[in-house]
């Protein structure tokens, strides 16, 4: 029983590390780093980079990422602008005010 979850334990810690391509170990991306990314090369129309950040993380892990960058995003410039959160994500959608 122990085996078997010393080989778990190893799998996981080899699958969360990146390898080169040369066998040299590379520090693995964060979701935060992949969603800032994603955000930041979305912004400039860059495929190439949306590739390469969508592949860092999972789907589910980026999408996550995306969606406490907007959440950060809103609420600070609801702070800067003096306004709600619910009327600054409002206004950048171009949404009406309710």
């Amino acid at each position: 029983m122990l085996d078997r979850i010393r080989t778990y334990v190893a799998g996981f810690r080899s699958s969360t590390r990146a390898q080169a391509a040369d066998g040299s170990e590379r520090r693995a991306h964060n979701l935060f780093e992949a969603a800032a990314a994603y955000v930041s090369a979305c912004a400039e129309d860059d495929q190439d980079r949306i590739d390469e950040a969508a592949a860092w993380v999972s789907p589910e892990a980026l999408s996550f990422g995306v969606n406490e960058l907007a959440c950060r995003a809103v609420i600070a410039l609801a702070r800067e602008r003096d306004e709600s959160p619910r009327t600054v994500a409002r206004d950048l959608l171009g949404l009406p005010v309710s």
